[in-house]
């Protein structure tokens, strides 16, 4: 009670008598029992016995703020409540996020409000006091469309020091809020961090692979449940982490190999001798072809996993007994593609999370669980158990989380055969967009201050409309949701790992068989115009060559033929001219080929033509 009155000695009252006959709270008053609930919320219960404070999700309304100041963005939570009462289904269910962001500690003067910026803001006022301690990090909120892919950022928090405890208190208002405003809460998402851990364990979560609760009560003691998600680019990266960490991982009578990716990243540009076919040569000859290895693809993708297999055929003895990292890789890869489902018009694992292919999630779920319980070390240590299990965990309680939104928001009756989960919308890629636009907005490389901060900030809200985007849109040069999830997973590339151990260039590799499928592909021009942006020029052309060659080999008619390999402009008419659509159906398969006067521009196959009469062409 001595530093309460030592803090606030004009403000506080020291009686209960006092307490009682106040009108309203001071601003003083409401920061002060703001940060308190924060910061320390047994503290202020015990207080609440004492004196008369608010219950604590009343102090939304103190934690709000009508500018784009610290605190709740109330005209947000407007928008959202206009929508909500004009009736649209999308706005009523959303996933909330939060991430921390770090700020340069400096202290600068406003000559707008004639007061020192920098300190401290939980939305309640700014810490006016000589001890009141600088800002380090800024706490963004946001929610995000489970069913349609719309983000609004509720708000952000100026604090010197983060825990999982002042997030929980900060999601828990948050919640409160949006409940208040009609919008249901079913997931929160926070980074696969110890301090994500830490929220989830202060929100009632408990992560043990025996007995996993993915569901959190809010308020405490209803009936109400929230789900909670690690980040699933946060769990990659600590898989990646423990797989490189151990070298080698036992599971049951098969073992995953951290070298077979060492040694996969170092053919980057490899010979592999064939024995050619009868058409192209002798028996006994023998064919060179080129190994291309495209740097940028992830690490746990379907590429890595048919890589290792064909490299496993070719007879190479460091890619021999790999089975076990190519079923690792493959069911990472299709993990990942489970949880970032973008759009209904995408099918399979990586479409939407629908009644219709919940059985085959499912199984995909057990299996990945059977998979990392049964997973050890060298030394027969359980992986699940180790100090590295973290990432692990994380996609057991995603999937559980998963799971149970489905059993309890997809399967009872009256809900609405067209409900859908878009599962990008639990991971942070919606937020990490969010923040690289502010950081661009800042024009600073380095961690912005308060001051800018709040002014990028305040730019960015006034352009936010609320409205469902593309994952593919851009404005103002600013990146797509597609964009941030391949910059977020830059870090589980080949290319990143090449660049750690840097293997000696020019090994000679030989093998009996040509190397075919994902990123490995023959050493020629068409290869490369899927590997290397840099031949682009002559990609186009062998790539011409190729489509042209197809369609000569299926085309009927005399004319459409001969135009086809035109060079001269001033030759073709556009009565002989194929339809595009028939050129693509050629090109998959089918032979039934047809005239067209109407409907193809010429210059479609004079590109083509041109092409194909360059020196370079075959």
């Amino acid at each position: 009670m001595s530093l309460l009155q030592a803090q606030f000695s004009a403000d506080l009252p020291c009686e209960l008598q006092s307490w009682r006959q106040m009108a309203e709270y001071s601003p003083e008053m409401r920061q002060f029992a703001c940060i308190l609930h924060l910061y320390h919320a047994k503290a202020y219960d015990y207080l609440r016995k004492i004196f008369p404070l608010p219950h604590p999700y009343s102090l939304t309304n103190w934690l709000s703020n009508n500018e784009a100041a610290a605190g709740f963005s109330n005209n947000i939570f407007l928008h959202l409540q206009a929508k909500v009462e004009r009736g649209e289904q999308a706005y009523c269910y959303c996933a909330l996020m939060v991430q921390d962001v770090s700020l340069q500690k400096q202290q600068e003067w406003d000559p707008q409000m004639q007061r020192l910026t920098g300190f401290v803001d939980l939305g309640a006022g700014v810490l006016d006091a000589d001890e009141a301690p600088l800002a380090s990090e800024a706490i963004i909120l946001m929610a995000v469309g489970i069913s349609s892919p719309w983000t609004a950022p509720l708000g952000y928090f100026f604090v010197n020091s983060t825990t999982g405890h002042l997030l929980a208190q900060l999601l828990h208002q948050a919640i409160s809020k949006l409940n208040n405003i009609g919008i249901t809460v079913l997931a929160v998402t926070s980074g696969a961090t110890a301090r994500g851990a830490e929220t989830a364990r202060a929100l009632g979560i408990r992560i043990d692979p025996e007995r996993i609760q993915c569901t959190f009560q809010h308020p405490p003691g209803s009936a109400h449940r929230i789900t909670y998600f690690f980040d699933v680019c946060h769990a990659l990266q600590l898989i990646r982490n423990a797989l490189q960490c151990f070298q080698k991982i036992e599971w049951l009578s098969d073992s995953v190999r951290w070298q077979h990716v060492v040694e996969l990243v170092a053919l980057r540009e490899q010979r592999v001798l064939q024995p050619c076919s009868p058409k192209s040569g002798g028996p006994g000859s023998k064919e060179s072809y080129h190994l291309k290895v495209n740097l940028a693809t992830p690490l746990f993708s379907e590429g890595v996993a048919d890589a290792l297999e064909h490299l496993q055929k070719l007879g190479l003895a460091s890619f021999q007994n790999c089975s076990g990292t190519v079923k690792f890789v493959r069911l990472m890869s299709r993990l990942c593609d489970v949880f970032h489902g973008r759009g209904s018009y995408r099918r399979g694992l990586k479409g939407p999370f629908l009644a219709g292919n919940y059985t085959k999630i499912s199984h995909l779920f057990n299996e990945a669980k059977n998979f990392f319980v049964t997973l050890t070390d060298s030394m027969g240590r359980y992986i699940i158990k180790s100090k590295r299990k973290l990432g692990f965990l994380s996609f057991l309680l995603n999937a559980e989380s998963l799971k149970w939104l489905y059993t309890n928001y997809m399967c009872p009756e009256g809900v609405p055969p067209s409900l859908h989960l878009l599962t990008y919308a639990f991971s942070l890629d919606p937020l990490e967009l969010f923040l690289r636009a502010l950081q661009q907005t800042c024009s600073s490389s380095g961690s912005p201050t308060c001051a800018a901060f709040q002014a990028a900030y305040h730019k960015l809200l006034a352009s936010c409309n609320l409205a469902p985007s593309s994952p593919h849109s851009s404005d103002s040069g600013i990146m797509s949701s597609v964009d941030i999830f391949q910059s977020r997973r830059r870090d589980l590339t080949l290319g990143r790992i090449r660049a750690q151990y840097n293997p000696a260039r020019g090994r000679t590799v030989t093998g009996q068989y040509p190397c075919c499928a994902g990123f490995l592909l023959y050493g020629s021009a068409l290869g490369n115009a899927l590997t290397d942006l840099s031949l682009h020029a002559q990609c186009v052309t062998c790539t011409a060559g190729f489509v042209a060659e197809q369609l000569a080999s299926d085309l009927q008619c005399e004319t459409c033929l001969a135009s086809l390999f035109e060079s001269d402009e001033s030759k073709l008419r556009c009565r002989e001219m194929l339809t595009a659509e028939r050129a693509l159906q050629t090109v998959t398969g089918s032979s039934n080929l047809v005239c067209n006067s109407h409907s193809t521009d010429p210059s479609l196959l004079l590109a083509t033509s041109q092409a194909l009469h360059a020196p370079e062409a075959f």
